[in-house]
């Protein structure tokens, strides 16, 4: 707008050519003659424009728009964009259909151009396509939720664990007491049970309680974790380490969870985990259905329409967890699980299996084949046997007798032979003793075998049998006190003040 000031200056305060004032200006004599065209057919000087701001010029030199009919449908690229989230459907489609309804619309190859432009102004993570009940992205978040105990006054954190569809980013959240293997598996099942279905796959981050052995081609899953996903027919395919792009909807559904869910709950006090979940559950409902920028629809009015119609249905019972562990089988043919031991076959003594435990069950398997199973106890110390696993006649073809165990205290001293002959009675079989007879054994290279024949004695004579008893005096050098009663008898003191015991029985009867 500078330049036609400048222009109309020059012509009429200077009356230079067009040339003259295009050199000047630095642009070319026909736009010169243009502008002054303009300026006569308006009837305009030099006057009446220099006080003008660039918005009353512009109007006045250019010439009025007529608003062109587009020739073409114009296309509606939101609703491209959200139709391509639905499982099956391709752009070849989508333009098919378009043709159908515009027969004189775009052609495959502008339709395909202009989507493809439409789609480079979206945001990265925005761009990749996610189809319909395809993949479920799951993470804890690093902002963690926290409530204070009544009794101690202490703040106690909790875990936030974040679920999302990646077709319609429909969020799900629960908070967790920590993130091991039984929550975690917990948090899954909620999810799915709050979205009413189950995805095609599960793309976690390589945490512990989901892969063991992270690697970039072939991870190894937690074997509960592989489980759970067997009974839901559900793939897992983790993220790659170090790279956050693969979990790009879990990276922005934690962020939009710490911005609307804990970022509000900031200034509330919680006094319970519950209370904690019921605060979360609020604002997840004001989440759902607020409005997403971009789209014009709420994350739950996305759900419905695209992923919901995709998700497989649940299966009739809930995943229960199963935790596994591996173990050695010990020379009384029992394994040890959660404070308890259960038996397998005896000719499995030594071998290495594969303990696997339900909140009521506990079987045990080997080379993949289950040996054995038992109805699980919360009694600590409990042995849980099945009497087809001892090893009955065979019994004299058993490294591990009885009369080894025995011979083999004997070899320490009488004491300890007797205290192992002891234990091995205590039990309801003599092999539910062995262990603790290799642990009373053990004792003599830590406290010399003089010791731990004196401390057997010693709880002999006190009628506590068991590995636990002798430890205790060996640990607090009590092996060689004496007790009262082992203290020698002095002569009574005979004294004026002193009564008796006949003088307490005459008050007891009624006498003074």
């Amino acid at each position: 707008m500078r330049t036609i000031k400048e222009i109309m200056r020059l012509h009429h305060e200077h009356q230079l050519g067009d040339r003259a004032i295009g050199r000047a200006c630095k642009v070319s004599p026909t736009t010169v003659s243009q502008y002054l065209r303009l300026s006569r057919d308006a009837g305009l000087d030099y006057e009446s424009v220099k006080d003008l701001d660039d918005e009353a010029i512009q109007s006045l030199f250019s010439p009025e728009r007529k608003e062109v009919a587009p020739r073409k449908a114009l296309l509606d690229l939101v609703t491209i964009d959200t139709e391509l989230r639905k499982k099956g459907v391709t752009l070849q489609l989508l333009w098919e259909e378009y043709r159908a309804v515009n027969p004189d619309g775009y052609g495959r190859t502008q339709f395909f151009e202009i989507y493809r432009q439409h789609a480079k102004t979206l945001h990265p993570v925005m761009r990749f396509s996610h189809k319909g009940g395809d993949k479920l992205f799951v993470d804890f978040s690093g902002d963690r939720p926290h409530y204070v105990d009544q009794e101690t006054g202490e703040v106690i954190y909790a875990e936030l664990f974040v679920a999302v569809l990646g077709a319609s980013s429909y969020t799900f959240a629960v908070a967790v007491a920590d993130q091991q293997i039984p929550n975690w598996i917990k948090a899954h099942v909620l999810a799915f049970e709050y979205f009413g279905g189950v995805p095609d796959c599960l793309v976690p981050d390589n945490l512990k309680s989901a892969v063991t052995l992270a690697c970039k081609y072939d991870p190894v899953l937690n074997p509960t974790y592989g489980e759970m996903a067997a009974h839901y027919h559900v793939m897992v395919m983790p993220a790659r380490p170090y790279k956050p792009r693969d979990k790009a909807k879990a990276e922005s559904g934690v962020l939009c969870a710490q911005r609307r869910i804990l970022a509000v709950l900031r200034n509330r006090t919680f006094f319970s985990l519950r209370e904690v979940n019921v605060g979360i559950a609020e604002e997840l409902e004001k989440l759902a259905i607020r409005t997403m920028q971009g789209y014009g629809k709420s994350r739950r009015e996305l759900f419905v329409e695209i992923d919901q119609p995709a998700l497989r249905p649940l299966p009739e019972s809930r995943f229960e967890i199963r935790e596994w562990k591996k173990a050695k089988v010990g020379i009384d043919h029992h394994v040890g699980a959660h404070g308890a031991f259960y038996s397998v076959s005896y000719t499995l003594i030594g071998k290495e299996v594969e303990v696997c435990s339900t909140g009521s069950m506990v079987e045990v398997f080997h080379k993949s084949a289950r040996v054995a199973s038992h109805a699980r106890t919360n009694k600590k110390g409990a042995f849980i046997t099945v009497d087809a696993h001892r090893p009955h006649a065979h019994q004299k073809h058993l490294e591990w007798t009885p009369a080894r165990i025995k011979h083999w205290g004997e070899s320490i001293g009488p004491n300890t032979g007797a205290m192992s002959e002891a234990i091995m009675a205590a039990g309801r079989h003599p092999e539910h003793g062995y262990r603790k007879c290799l642990g009373l054994l053990r004792l003599a290279k830590q406290y010399t075998p003089e010791r731990l024949e004196i401390a057997c004695q010693k709880a002999m004579h006190l009628g506590v049998i068991g590995y636990r008893s002798v430890k205790s005096l060996l640990e607090k050098h009590l092996e060689r006190l004496e007790t009262m009663e082992e203290e020698q008898d002095d002569p009574p003191i005979v004294h004026a003040n002193i009564r008796g015991g006949d003088y307490y029985g005459s008050i007891a009867g009624g006498t003074r």
